[in-house]
């Protein structure tokens, strides 16, 4: 993205901070910000009645979670909870979604940016489900 995009989309960001194991957010709630993650790991979990908490996938410093706050009903489906602490870019869903609106050469910038990050995890859900499927001896 340009240094402008950055500029324009600075009004929507603030600082997190995630201690480990306090959650960022849970399954089910309002997903109200886009997290770019600068430092540490989270968990992203599902739980199951009988396993409880069930990891899906371990995302750490430069990637994205919480596009749920672009897509209604902007709600989480997933946990995520903080393995190692982690510092990270709270992107504020409702300004995001209208600046998205504001400047479409912004819009398609940032959505070609999240679509590649969307893309990357995806390949790598695909290669853990290959692991998991793959014959045993």
């Amino acid at each position: 993205m340009s240094d402008e995009h950055v500029d324009f989309l600075s009004g929507c960001v603030r600082n997190a901070r995630l201690d480990e194991g306090q959650f960022l957010f849970r399954e089910g709630q309002r997903a109200d910000e886009l997290y770019l993650i600068r430092s540490g790991k989270l968990a992203l979990e599902s739980h199951d009645g009988a396993r409880g908490a069930i990891v899906a996938e371990t995302v750490g410093g430069g990637d994205a979670l919480g596009w749920s706050t672009l897509f209604p009903p902007y709600r989480w489906g997933l946990d995520a909870r903080g393995i190692h602490l982690a510092h990270l870019f709270a992107i504020d869903g409702a300004c995001l979604r209208a600046k998205l609106e504001a400047d479409h050469d912004f819009g398609y910038a940032f959505t070609r940016r999240l679509l590649n990050e969307v893309h990357s995890r995806l390949q790598r859900a695909r290669l853990q489900a290959l692991d998991v499927y793959r014959a045993r001896p």
